[in-house]
């Protein structure tokens, strides 16, 4: 079973506000995830080959080489806003 300190924890990362009601569910279905986890540990996967993808899935990209790029002068050119060589963006990152 998870904790209450865990799922606090979980949200604080996540920076999620939780109400005791909502702690508690969050414990049950955590816990009930964690205990289905378990459940698949048991499988026997020793003869499984390893796989990155169920299907059979090829690159389309194309090799990533170095080429020539638009000046910053061109990229800025259009910008509603600049400062030097840079955007000017509002802030959308705030103090914690």
């Amino acid at each position: 079973m998870i904790t209450r300190d865990e799922v606090l924890h979980i949200a604080k990362l996540a920076k999620l506000k939780l109400t005791d009601d909502e702690i508690a569910l969050f414990q049950e279905q955590l816990g009930r995830i964690l205990e289905y986890f378990k459940q698949i540990e048991k499988l026997d996967t020793e003869h499984v080959p390893p796989m990155q993808h169920v299907l059979d899935v090829h690159t389309v990209l194309r090799a990533d080489e170095p080429r020539p790029s638009v000046s910053a002068e061109e990229a800025l050119k259009n910008a509603p806003q600049r400062r030097d060589n840079y955007f000017v963006v509002p802030k959308v990152v705030e103090k914690t």
